[in-house]
């Protein structure tokens, strides 16, 4: 029997995805549930599994293909499991291997085509890189993390300088000019000498650094980025507002009730869900933001998506915070965390990625001091967090050190006017500094 391997079905905005590149051949043995092969699509990366056990008997398309919805990527033989299959597709007996061997083997086959890369480019043992994955799997944040911790100097070798660039003598006691020999110099005539009638060259100096180029295909995510930022920007009339907050009534709560949010909740408490509650609380109160404009019309929500813009290493993605006004601290918390594990895996899903009507992105976990965030249409605002920072401030008339933090919000000035962009921040600096008004609604 014959079985049909298909595109999933891609969400109504996804018109097609690509092919990255097949885990298995024609003739291979493969396994229920096994990863064929991922497709790439505008939002997310897709594993197609193998709805039956068998031999892949087929392959319809290559890597690099685009293909639509449903479309037949493959077809299983399930007649056969491989132990007994037809001759022509019967695999050739593999050598043994050690249990060591094996072992590298699994894992190098486990491997994205993206970390595959990674891995043989610099020709590393996949077998000896921790995965921090799903299921023990090795991300390419793993690889990087890898080659950074081996990037030290080997035993015995000194590193490059400028005094000892040049090859070392072949007597360990040469210093200075070296001495002529006594009488004339003549060649043997067994092997040729090099012409010494011009001056030797001097030796290569190590090079600085490479001026080689090369040319990579831009995934399709980060096309749909880039189209998305460009659209932004040519659609939407954005301007940015800041402000500043003080820190510190956050920071002592959390540091009186984390060990205990921690042993009740299992997930720790950052700030995130802080800013998050603070942000419905500012959405409630100038709807505005938390609208959109379609077709000339202004639709307002009422609820609140809140996407929290992930970095993942093909990009960054925001999946979505559902109904976030009626999530508890735990909730939200547990919630980005398993965002911030799938975005680093790839797992995320299309329903993951859909909709949203407003977005927080937190440049300070990268160090950024301010920046201004880009609308991520078609919503209408989105919150920047920023590095908190150790700042002299005036308070009381007196000047303190204090905690600060940079916020801000771009909004799209064609339905939000500036003084309720300016009371949305306001709105949220409130919050975050005396947070109580989260549980009192002041």
């Amino acid at each position: 029997m014959t079985v049909e391997v298909k595109v999933p079905v891609l969400a109504e905005s996804i018109p097609d995805a690509t092919l990255l590149e097949w885990r298995k051949r024609p003739g291979d043995t493969v396994a229920r549930d096994e990863i064929l092969i991922e497709l790439e699509t505008d939002k997310v990366v897709l594993e197609v599994p193998a709805p039956e056990a068998g031999i892949l008997a087929e392959v319809l398309k290559q890597t690099g293909d685009t293909v639509l919805s449903q479309e037949v990527l493959a077809r299983i033989d399930t007649s056969s499991t491989g132990t007994a299959g037809p001759p022509d597709l019967a695999p050739e007996p593999a050598p043994s291997l050690s249990p060591e061997t094996s072992a590298a083997v699994v894992v190098h086959e486990r491997l994205s085509p993206a970390v595959r890369r990674l891995v043989e480019e610099h020709a590393l043992d996949s077998s000896k890189i921790p995965g921090t994955g799903r299921d023990g799997r090795i991300t390419k944040a793993d690889v990087l993390a890898h080659l950074e911790a081996s990037a030290e100097p080997v035993a015995g070798v000194a590193p490059p300088s400028p005094a000892s660039s040049a090859p070392a003598a072949p007597t360990p006691a040469f210093t200075g000019t070296p001495t002529p020999p006594a009488g004339p110099v003549s060649a043997p005539a067994s092997a040729p000498e090099p012409d010494t009638s011009a001056p030797a060259p001097a030796p290569a100096a190590p090079a600085s650094g490479s001026r080689g180029e090369r040319r990579e295909p831009m995934s399709r995510l980060r096309r749909r980025i880039a189209e998305r930022l460009v659209e932004a920007q040519h659609t939407a009339a954005i301007l940015t507002t800041f402000n500043e907050i003080d820190m510190q009534p956050v920071i002592a709560l959390r540091a009186r009730h984390k060990e205990g949010f921690e042993r009740r909740h299992g997930v720790r408490l950052g700030f995130m869900s802080f800013f998050a509650k603070a942000a419905v609380r500012a959405l409630e109160r100038f709807p505005a933001v938390n609208a959109r404009i379609e077709d000339g019309d202004v639709v307002y929500h009422d609820y609140c998506d809140i996407g929290v813009a992930v970095g993942s290493p093909r990009g960054l993605v925001v999946p979505i915070l559902r109904n976030v006004e009626a999530m508890s601290f735990a909730a939200i918390e547990a919630k980005i965390a398993e965002f911030g594990t799938k975005a680093r895996d790839g797992t995320l899903t299309l329903d993951e990625m859909s909709g949203g009507t407003f977005t927080i992105s937190n440049g300070g976990v990268f160090g950024s001091l301010l920046s201004t965030p880009i609308l991520n249409p078609p919503q209408s605002g989105i919150l920047g967090m920023h590095k908190t920072e150790e700042r002299p401030v005036v308070e009381n008339g007196e000047v303190v050190v204090r905690p600060m933090m940079y916020v801000a919000l771009s909004y799209d000035h064609r339905i939000i006017d500036g003084r309720e962009a300016v009371q949305f921040l306001i709105s949220v600096k409130e919050a975050i500094e005396d947070p109580a008004r989260l549980l009192l609604d002041v």
